[in-house]
């Protein structure tokens, strides 16, 4: 049993340690920061005008399934790397396997193609 403690001693300590200084870098904003804005600071950012609408508006449904869409490609491309360099290994099942996981990706693409997610009139 010492040796186990003495094996994740260290560990433990980084954890430790990690967690400390994490903490301690968001509550030092709190206690540190200048908190005396000027108008400047709290006028609008970037797009140089005041907001016309609420924040919490409606989205059209569209930008889901765009990213839906890119989760799907971003799959694709996650499996098939690795698919394609241990190809040879894998055998008929490993390419059978690819294959129903593509089924699956192309059948989430005619879905968004049905719903008219890449046509933006």
């Amino acid at each position: 049993m010492p040796s186990l403690i003495s094996d994740y001693l260290p560990l433990v300590i980084f954890i430790l340690l990690g967690g400390l200084i994490s903490s301690a870098l968001l509550i030092a904003p709190f206690l540190l920061a200048y908190r005396n804005p000027d108008s400047e600071k709290l006028s609008a950012y970037e797009c140089g005008f005041n907001p016309f609408d609420d924040a919490r508006m409606k989205f059209d449904v569209r930008f889901y399934l765009v990213s839906l869409l890119f989760i799907i490609f971003d799959l694709e491309v996650a499996f098939l790397f690795p698919w394609a360099a241990a190809f040879r290994e894998i055998g008929r099942f490993g390419f059978w396997s690819m294959i129903v996981f593509l089924g699956v990706l192309t059948v989430g693409f005619v879905y968004e193609w049905k719903k008219g997610a890449l046509e933006w009139d």
